[in-house]
């Protein structure tokens, strides 16, 4: 069972783009980070980007970044950025698209890029059995180096998952500490995320999570969601309860959402909102959100393939040659269809809000909206090829199997 200060805790305020600095400031202090991050350690700040495109509520924002950075600068920590790259997100993009690296760059601080070549990834022996990562990674849980003996500081947004139900500070770890390989372990998510919270709280010095509500979203979330103001932010140094007071907020019970539950049931932190104490803003003034979490025609297909009739062949569809037609499939849906005829006229309305205003403030004033690009249907076309030289090879992998 693990105790830490400000387990059970969580800070949450309310904020508007004139304060929003400030009342990250404050934020952090409510929630006593100093307590739980020491000074003599270098500090991770775990920058989430679910899409290479600015979405609302979908990466971290560069509000809640700047806010995080300059407020534990002036405090005297030593912060290092740390993005992951996956299959379908190009981190560079990325970075840049939300306007991450204009904050990091201003504030001089370096960032780590965990899939180059340099960091060096290690075997992690767990010192209490995981619930699943041992069975889907027979051959070792292998986590990068560079994560050991520091504080991290998780900076997820608040939005559904059409896995996870939720997605917040729990989720945010998936991606750093898990390498690209980290898709094997979908049909048993719930069970990873409890199994990657206990990494972290044995490798690093301090764990720490800053939620931005300002944006947030439901629907088919981590990205193609419905975008909501909601100007609001969390804290806390427990990722358990942080999660779970951002799942009350949008209106499921945290306790009826796997992940929350076990981490709750193994002591490393507090789901039940009855238990969760709530310092600064009285969450109860909040008009119910009502979001709902729903699936993309995608994640509808995957769920058959972790949970449904095609479970048989998970292995062969999504740890074979044939893979490529799943990335395929996450870019052909999300960049050449949805984001293009959906998702940009919600960003063009979305930019017409106060949080989309200061948005468009940050580096040189311009919000990079793909359409129909050339870059983006050539993507596509060689996703394309690629599936179907892999389904050339299917009939013989099948005899093979057999």
């Amino acid at each position: 069972m693990a105790d830490f200060p400000g387990k059970g805790t969580v800070a949450v305020l309310k904020t508007r783009p004139e304060t929003v600095l400030d009342d990250y400031r404050k934020l952090l202090d409510l929630a006593g980070y100093q307590q739980v991050l020491p000074k003599d350690k270098d500090t991770l700040l775990k920058i989430n980007i679910s899409w290479q495109t600015w979405y609302p509520a979908c990466s971290t924002e560069p509000w809640q970044l700047e806010g995080v950075i300059k407020a534990m600068q002036a405090d005297g920590y030593n912060l290092i950025g740390a993005h992951n790259d996956t299959v379908v997100v190009n981190t560079a993009d990325g970075e840049a698209n939300n306007k991450q690296k204009f904050v990091t760059d201003k504030y001089g601080v370096p960032c780590l890029y965990l899939y180059k070549p340099e960091v060096k990834w290690v075997e992690y022996k767990p010192k209490t059995p995981f619930l699943v990562l041992d069975k889907v990674y027979p051959e070792g849980v292998y986590i990068p180096e560079p994560f050991i003996g520091k504080n991290i500081v998780q900076l997820p947004t608040v939005k559904t998952h059409v896995f996870t139900t939720i997605t917040g500070a729990m989720k945010n770890a998936f991606g750093g500490l898990l390498h690209r390989k980290r898709h094997w372990t979908h049909a048993v998510i719930h069970e990873t995320l409890v199994d990657l919270l206990q990494i972290q709280q044995d490798i690093h010095s301090g764990v720490f999570a800053v939620m931005d509500g300002t944006f947030a979203g439901d629907g088919p979330g981590p990205r193609a969601m419905n975008w909501h103001e909601k100007d609001i932010l969390l804290a806390s140094s427990d990722q358990v309860a942080i999660d779970a007071i951002s799942a009350k907020l949008q209106g499921f019970d945290p306790m009826q959402i796997p992940f929350l539950r076990m981490a709750h049931e193994r002591g490393l932190g507090i789901a039940d909102p009855k238990q969760i104490k709530i310092v600064g803003y009285d969450i109860e003034q909040e008009i119910p959100w009502n979001f709902i979490q729903t699936d993309t025609f995608a994640s509808k297909g995957q769920k058959m393939i972790y949970h449904g009739p095609l479970k048989p062949l998970e292995g062969l569809l999504l740890r074979s040659p044939l893979v490529p037609w799943s990335y395929f499939a996450s870019n052909f849906y999300h960049n050449v269809y949805w984001y293009p005829f959906v998702g940009r006229p919600r960003v063009e309305a979305a930019l017409q809000t106060k949080w989309g205003k200061l948005f468009r403030e940050y580096g040189n004033g311009e919000v990079v909206m793909p359409g129909m690009q050339p870059q983006t249907v050539t993507t596509a076309a060689i996703g394309a090829a690629a599936l179907a030289t892999a389904l050339v090879g299917l009939p013989l992998m099948l005899r093979r199997k057999k």
